[in-house]
């Protein structure tokens, strides 16, 4: 469904992603993991189809810049951006008209009513608090009902009951065959959601590994990531919190 070959991203002298590839299946969710500055969300918008880059990402055979890779990718940005002189029911219906959407009245309602914004529909954009934002902005990214759905930190700001239904409807998508990318660093929130885990670290892909390849190994995600971002067991980082992992190779788990 989805391919990155080799895209590297500079801003300036800065190498934000140095030679990032992977692959995600179709059905499947990817948990994209790493401390802050590790690239995630630049790979992310380099996806969208919102930077510049080096090399190719293709979406289901098309270069993700093509009209036909943007028909299936949707976009969940970590910061709300809404028109304060549009209300909430303007804004959904704003994007069904740029999707060319047909009978989304239902749909739409729905996602409101999920999140609890039924009420709100007449408020304009900057008349909601930003937990209320966030949730309108996934309300946005669903709507389409993209076949590629990219989420970037899609948790914070929300409340424990649109948490909840945000990971259902992960649940429910990737089981009606669709994709997902969710970029985090908290790594509770997306714990028993995803099938596959990439983690970066200095614009680098530091492991690749699935669910099962991971519970193979009996270890678990926090495990994982703090072997791979700081190169000690958790249990070890009270005991030496200074101590720095000494001459680690770069690790790829596949």
């Amino acid at each position: 469904m989805l391919n990155v070959n080799h895209v590297t991203k500079k801003y300036g002298k800065l190498l934000a992603c140095n030679d990032v590839s992977f692959h995600l299946d179709k059905g499947s969710v990817t948990v994209l993991l790493g401390p802050n500055g590790a690239g995630k969300s630049t790979i992310m918008k380099s996806i969208i189809g919102l930077l510049k880059y080096d090399g190719e990402i293709t979406v289901d055979s098309h270069f993700n810049k093509t009209s036909e890779a943007r028909r299936i990718l949707g976009y969940i940005p970590e910061m709300p951006s809404l028109y304060p002189n549009l209300t909430v029911s303007e804004h959904m219906e704003f994007l069904a008209r740029a999707y060319r959407l047909s009978d989304y009245k239902e749909k739409a309602n729905c996602l409101l009513e999920m999140f609890e914004l039924s009420d709100k529909k007449k408020k304009f954009g900057d008349e909601l608090s930003k937990g209320m934002q966030q949730k309108l902005n996934i309300c946005l990214g669903l709507l389409p009902e993209p076949g590629l759905l990219l989420l970037d930190e899609p948790m914070i700001g929300l409340d424990p009951h649109a948490i909840k239904q945000l990971k259902t409807l992960i649940e429910e998508m990737r089981s009606s065959g669709k994709t997902m990318l969710i970029s985090t660093h908290i790594i509770d929130s997306v714990d028993m959601l995803w099938d596959r885990t990439i983690i970066m670290q200095n614009g680098c892909v530091k492991a690749n590994i699935t669910k099962a390849e991971l519970d193979a190994c009996g270890k678990t995600l926090e495990e994982l990531f703090f072997e791979v971002t700081e190169g000690i067991n958790p249990d070890d980082a009270k005991a030496a919190p200074g101590e720095e992992a000494q001459g680690r190779e770069e690790a790829e788990v596949r």
